[in-house]
Order: structure tokens, then C-alpha cells, then sequence
């Protein structure tokens, strides 16, 4: 058996499983092995006409990058050309795997950084909170605080309630002295809409620490 038949033999669908524990249990056996070439053959199948099997090797593939985020660094490219796929579940997978890549090659990420912010911005809410999640990786590097810091703010003031508090959690931490006075004036005019006590908690927990 070639080892592309055998990848994707192990993927839910081929198993005849409704479940996604076999994507799952794959990643983790990808990411053990460092395996590059199952990584690239999963890849390789998210351009098939198959929409089950591109579901499952995008929910194998972020799930690997949770674990071993290099691994999916080479194929870069390849979900950024996602973000604006007709396909929902690949649009906001590529996503997921972009905010695990910025991780380890945030510079590369940033190059796509306009189709990652149109995408959150027309997309649903897995892809806008990894979106999210990439600004917050982005803004620990110094070189990227120009560009990222604004496009964050922009996303603090207009995300609905429910995403801010845990926004405003991933973002915090790479927030520079230059940059707190704003983003605490842009915690502080969010602090009306927040309807819960535990929301308002979680938000006042950040503006202690920031103090």
C-alpha cells in the first residue's frame, strides 16, 4: 500500500466513522512521527473534489499544527489561498492552521496579513478568533507592532460580547508600554457592553495586570 492510501485510509470518512477521533488520533501520530510527508499528502488532498475527505485532512492537518506547528509551516501558502474558499469548514480550518504557523514563522504569516483580516472580516467566528489569535502572535514581535496593534483595536471595538473578554486575554500579553494607553481606553469604552459579571471580571483581571 502506497503511504498516500494509507494516510488517508486513517481519516474518518474512509474509516466510515461520523466522529472526528480518527482525524484526531492521526495528527497525534503525525506530529509524534514528525511526519512531513503525511502532513504534505494531506495537503495534496485538500485540492480534491471529495468534501468529507477535505474536511478531515483540514481538521487532521490544524490539529498536528496545535502540536508540532512547523510541521505545517511549509505549506503556508496553501491556506492562505483558503481563507476565501467557497468552503466554509476549509475557510476557517486554513485559519486555524495559519494562527498555529504564526507561531514559528510569523513573518510569514504577516505577508498575508491583508487576506487574513478580509477573511475575519466576512467570515464566521472560529475564523475571526483565530484572526485574532494571529494579531495577538503577531504583536510579541516589535517589527510587527505597527501594523498588527491597530488592526487588533479595530477588532476589540466591533467583535460582538461574547468573543471580547478572550480577545482581550490573547491580546494582552504583547501589548508594549507605548501601546497600553490605548488598549486600556479601548478595554474601558467595551466595558459597558459587557452583559455578564464573569465577562466584566475577566476583562478587569487584564486592567490590573496592565496596571
Amino acid at each position: 500500500m502506497e503511504k498516500s492510501e494509507m494516510i488517508i485510509g486513517r481519516l474518518a470518512t474512509s474509516l466510515g466513522l461520523r466522529d472526528e477521533n480518527a482525524n484526531i488520533e492521526l495528527a497525534k501520530s503525525i506530529a509524534a512521527s514528525m511526519d512531513q510527508e503525511a502532513v504534505s499528502i494531506l495537503v495534496e488532498h485538500l485540492k480534491g473534489k471529495n468534501s468529507a475527505i477535505q474536511s478531515d485532512c483540514i481538521k487532521a492537518l490544524y490539529e498536528t499544527g496545535y502540536i508540532q506547528p512547523a510541521l505545517l509551516a511549509p505549506h503556508l501558502s496553501t491556506f492562505a489561498g483558503l481563507l476565501n474558499h467557497k468552503n466554509n469548514r476549509l475557510q476557517w480550518g486554513a485559519m486555524t492552521a495559519l494562527d498555529a504557523i504564526a507561531s514559528v514563522d510569523p513573518d510569514g504569516v504577516f505577508d498575508h496579513l491583508p487576506a487574513i483580516m478580509d477573511a475575519a472580516d466576512h467570515g464566521s467566528v472560529i475564523t475571526r478568533d483565530h484572526a485574532v489569535g494571529i494579531l495577538a502572535k503577531l504583536l510579541r514581535h516589535q517589527k510587527h507592532h505597527a501594523v498588527a496593534f491597530p488592526l487588533l483595536i479595530e477588532q476589540l471595538l466591533k467583535c460582538p460580547v461574547n468573543q471580547f473578554p478572550s480577545y482581550v486575554e490573547k491580546a494582552a500579553p504583547g501589548v508594549s508600554a507605548a501601546q497600553k494607553e490605548e488598549f486600556v481606553r479601548t478595554l474601558r469604552s467595551r466595558m459597558i457592553d459587557l452583559e455578564k459579571d464573569s465577562q466584566k471580571k475577566r476583562v478587569e483581571k487584564v486592567l490590573k495586570k496592565l496596571k
